[in-house]
């Protein structure tokens, strides 16, 4: 059985989009995946794949640590 330590990903990605002035859809068709992903992640109900924080991070031309932020529950 896997240990469950808690980890997740917080994320900027409505920010970036916001200040884009971009639609959900828009965001997702740019990036290849559907709008439904785009909501989970922005509610931080979802992890992408490193592929996807990549894609969405070169979409906005940022750096990936610049959107994606690991956490580690109980700790800052």
């Amino acid at each position: 059985m896997k240990e469950d330590f808690g980890d997740f990903l917080e994320n900027r990605v409505y920010e970036y989009r916001v200040l884009k002035k971009l639609s959900q859809q828009e965001l997702a068709d740019a990036v290849g995946v559907s709008k439904q992903t785009i909501f989970v992640m922005e509610k931080n109900n979802y992890s992408p794949s490193l592929i996807l924080a990549f894609r969405i991070a070169n979409f906005f031309n940022a750096d990936i640590t610049d959107i994606f932020f690991y956490k580690r529950k109980g700790k800052e």
